[in-house]
């Protein structure tokens, strides 16, 4: 069992010299040390930002082969004036893009919720043109049929008809979800090897609450209640942890290896998916010298709840960091 990491200021000041001590060694790790931070947000459903200057084109077809799966895209108010018939030089660039994924324990939610809305456009308010998708959900389509249809989706978007239609850059694509999303941006960015361009792989991974270990060694990852142990049941296909290969299929915590991309984990202290499941996986990305940003948020608000100022801020300034 991981021990849980307790942040005070003592051991963050000891951290951030410990380092620099390193940086000055030359063996300095990847990514921010850890820090807690204490949310403004404290409804558990706060109202979800509007953004009416955002368009969302809805309803596109990804390649569901006829089961009905489809996405929005968010985009990004217009660039600058255009500058045809002027002594400026034209510098504009294809745009970065970011994959969202919403949560709902894999069995419900939906892209066109209201506080997933105000995700997609958010992010496009930050400047990356967001698809905000649906998936297959359990019980009915169980593992793995969420990350096949997110796989799917992210070669979709990289078509060349895609990229120029929605003027992207194919090589600057992120992935953002929170709790099961989480879970799926995680399994997504954690997949495959090679170039971070090609085929269903990103350059970079924002996971919010996500579960990363679904096999029964998850349990003493912070106590998974029993009622949310059925809930995994259900979206593995198994009828009982004793005979279920999928649980560590599913399970990001155990598919980490060095060519994996950056990653941005955030995760409540006190919420319903213990934070010893992200505990675990920032350990494991460290470990294999992953570029990881760790944000422990106090209290108990899951997911896209804890998006106040403050972590939104942090989010688009590494996104946009790692996706230049």
């Amino acid at each position: 069992m991981r021990a849980r990491v307790t942040r005070t200021a003592s051991v963050l000041a000891l951290a951030t010299a410990v380092v620099a001590a390193l940086a000055l060694g030359g063996c300095a790790p990847t990514g921010d040390a850890g820090e807690s931070v204490t949310p403004t947000a404290t409804a558990r459903f706060p109202e979800p930002l509007q953004y009416p200057d955002i368009p969302v084109i809805e309803n596109l077809d990804y390649g569901s082969r006829g089961d009905g799966i489809l996405l929005d895209v968010c985009l990004p108010e217009e660039a600058a004036p255009t500058t045809v018939g002027t002594d400026e030089p034209d510098t504009s660039q294809p745009r970065p893009a970011v994959v969202s994924v919403h949560g709902g324990s894999w069995r419900q939610g939906d892209k066109a919720n209201p506080y997933w809305r105000s995700v997609c456009q958010w992010l496009a308010s930050e400047g990356f043109v967001t698809f905000s998708l649906n998936y297959r959900l359990a019980p009915a389509d169980p593992y793995p049929a969420g990350i096949t249809d997110v796989r799917r989706a992210v070669q979709w978007i990289r078509e060349d008809r895609q990229a120029e239609r929605f003027d992207i850059d194919p090589a600057r694509l992120g992935a953002f979800g929170g709790s099961a999303g989480g879970n799926l941006v995680a399994l997504l960015g954690l997949g495959g090897v090679g170039a971070y361009d090609e085929g269903s792989r990103v350059r970079a991974v924002v996971d919010l609450s996500g579960p990363m270990d679904l096999t029964p060694a998850g349990f003493a990852l912070g106590g998974v209640v029993p009622e949310f142990r059925q809930v995994q049941l259900d979206y593995l296909g198994c009828a009982s942890y004793d005979n279920c290969p999928t649980a560590r299929d599913a399970s990001p915590l155990y598919a980490v290896d060095p060519s994996d991309p950056p990653f941005f984990v955030a995760h409540s202290t006190g919420e319903r998916i213990p934070i010893e499941q992200s505990d675990a996986l920032v350990e494991e990305l460290r470990d294999a010298g992953v570029d990881t940003t760790y944000v422990q948020v106090e209290g108990e608000l899951h997911s896209i709840a804890m998006l106040d100022d403050d972590l939104r801020r942090r989010i688009g300034v590494w996104l946009r960091a790692k996706l230049a």
